[in-house]
Order: structure tokens, then sequence, then C-alpha cells
């Protein structure tokens, strides 16, 4: 049954397969286990963030295709949805229509970029993908009419979802209300889409995907068109990434440049890829979950830290708070030095 589920693609790694399930127990549990705001809302976005890099690994991991146009097509997919939900009311309808139109026009905008610039050396893709994303950033921030500009837009989602829908009373001393439930459309959202990428990388489109970033003069001789595999998987790869986009407006009931856009979100991407491993979808799951905790508790853990070594020369100041990007760096720097092939690599491999 859970081969099935997983595709075939089993973790084959007990110390892997235990962190994988400790994860998605985590996750599953996460309002009951770890109640409050600030821990909640840290599992939604490692759940969005798990598909986002899942979906880019398509890219980089199996196909070899370096792009820097992510967050545009996560962009994308968070607009479309508060573009409906403005527009067309606070319904479910709205959500559906929204995320669909979203990604549809994620896919049509990769086709369009893909067809014409698939054909060139990875690194002029990669720049042609930088110059796109950047121009629909800049358009965004201008068009204040439609998308709000720099401030962005602040949207009602369909009542059941909010925090006054009460569908009960308390269950192990948490509210169940519609935050509850908004919680559980991203997570089981977030679980469906990173099972669907699962299953087209164990597919025979996935294998040729690899053979393809292996050798690609090799598997055009073989008989593969290398270009049309390449453009489907941009294609689909940004379809999810706008999906992923869909969930997480729906979980922050805003969308701005700089939540969705930013190149900030588009160097943690690649830093979660490189950090769990490289063409597999489960270092998704492993860098998503350790780079956003390291976003969120890292400046708490070195405070608490540096007040322990209070007294000590030197110590207090390297382990002040305010420096927490500094060891955010140098945690990467190790990561890398003794996990080449990420954390999923390596631990397959012993």
């Amino acid at each position: 049954m859970i081969k099935a589920v997983l595709s075939g693609d089993m973790p084959r790694s007990s110390v892997l397969a235990l962190v994988l399930g400790l994860i998605l127990v985590c996750l599953a549990l996460a309002p009951f286990l770890f109640p409050g705001v600030r821990t909640v809302d840290t599992a939604a976005r490692i759940c969005v963030f798990i598909v986002l890099v899942a979906s880019y690994d398509l890219l980089l991991g199996y196909g070899g295709i370096v792009s820097f146009a992510h967050t545009m097509f996560f962009g994308i997919g968070a607009y479309g949805v508060a573009l409906a939900l403005t527009h067309m009311g606070r319904g479910f309808d709205a959500i559906l229509v929204g995320a669909g139109a979203g990604a549809l026009l994620a896919a049509v905008l990769a086709f369009v970029i893909g067809l014409f610039s698939l054909r060139v050396r990875a690194i002029f893709f990669a720049m042609i993908t930088l110059a796109v994303a950047s121009a629909v950033a800049v358009l965004v921030s201008q068009l204040s009419g439609l998308t709000g500009g720099e401030d962005g837009l602040t949207f009602k989602t369909p009542r059941a979802l909010g925090p006054a829908f009460k569908f009960g009373d308390e269950l192990f001393g948490v509210k169940l209300n519609g935050k509850l439930l908004s919680y559980y459309v991203v997570f089981i959202g977030s679980l469906i889409l990173f099972l669907l990428m699962l299953r087209v990388v164990n597919s025979p489109f996935g294998r040729v995907l690899q053979a393809i970033r292996e050798n690609d003069f090799r598997a055009e001789a073989i008989g593969y068109r290398v270009v049309y595999y390449r453009v489907a998987a941009t294609c689909l790869s940004a379809a999810v990434a706008a999906l992923a986009g869909s969930l997480y407006a729906i979980w922050l009931r805003y969308v701005g440049p700089d939540t969705t856009l930013s190149m900030e979100i588009m160097i943690d991407i690649l830093l979660m890829v490189v950090i769990g491993g490289m063409g597999t979808m489960y270092g998704a799951v492993i860098g998503a979950t350790l780079l956003v905790l390291a976003q969120n508790y890292l400046q708490n853990l070195m405070g608490v830290a540096g007040s322990l070594v209070e007294g000590v020369p030197v110590l207090p100041q390297l382990l002040d708070a305010d420096r927490w990007l500094l060891w955010l760096g140098v945690l990467f720097i190790l990561s890398v030095y003794f996990f080449p092939t990420g954390v999923v690599g390596r631990l397959r491999r012993s």
C-alpha cells in the first residue's frame, strides 16, 4: 500500500524513513502538537515550500534545467486566487477559478519561454528566465490598480476558512474553527501535489528527463525529442508552483511582491534543493523543513545561547541574535561540505 502511494520510490534508508515519517506526523498534527499562531504558521509554510521546492527540483534535479523564474509562477498562482476572491466574492468557486486560471497562465507562460529559450545553452536560458521574472515583478509593482502595487492585496477567504467560523468547541485544547480548516486545506493540498510530483518523476516521463539530464545528445540520438520533454517539464513545474502559490495565498489571505515574487524566495528555493539533495523529491521535504525552521527559530535559539554564555569573552558577541543570518550561512556551507549530495543523498548512500 505504502509502496503504491509513493509510486515505488521508497526512502531506501531506515534513518531517512524515520525522519520523513516524523516530519509527516508533525505536519499532519501540527495544530494539536504545537498549538500557537507562530508554530502553525511555520508548519503551513513548510507544507507550501515542500511543494514549491519539489516542483523546482523537477526542473533542476531531474531535468538539469536552471531557471530563475520559479517565483514568478508562484506569484501568478497567488495573485490568481487573490484577484478571483477580490472580484468574485469569498467563495470556494472563486478559489477554484483563481487557482485554475493561475496554473493555466503559468503553464502557458512557461510554454512560451521554454519553446523559444530551451534550444539555447543552459546559462542563456537561466538569464532569460531571470529577465522575464524581473520584468513581471516590476509590472506587478506598477499595476497598482489591479495588483495593489507594492502594498499588495488583502482579501477575504470563504467564511468556513476564517477564524470566526466554528464547527465545535475544542479538541485536545485546540479551537475547532475555520483557521484549523484552512491549515488542513493547505496540508492536504500540499500532500496531494507532492504525491503527484512523486508519481511524475517515477513515470517513464521522469526516466526520460533523467536521461536527458545525464546526456541530452545521447537521448536525442536514441529518438527522444529533448526540447519537447524539457518544455513539458517546464510547463508542469510552473503549474505546480502556481498551485503552491494558491495555497500560500489562501493561508496568508494576502499577496504582495515581497511575499511571492522576490528574489530572496528564489534563493531560498535553491538553498532548499541543495540542502535536501537534487534529483530526489524527498530532498524537497528535508530541505524545506530545515530552512524554514532555521529562518523562524535560529534567531531565538541564538538569543538563548547568547544569554547562557554571558561573561565569556567573545562568545556573546558571536552568538548575538542579530547575527543569525551569518550563522545560517555557516550552516549552509557546512551542509554542502559534509553533504555534497544533499541530506537525502548522504543518508541513502550510508
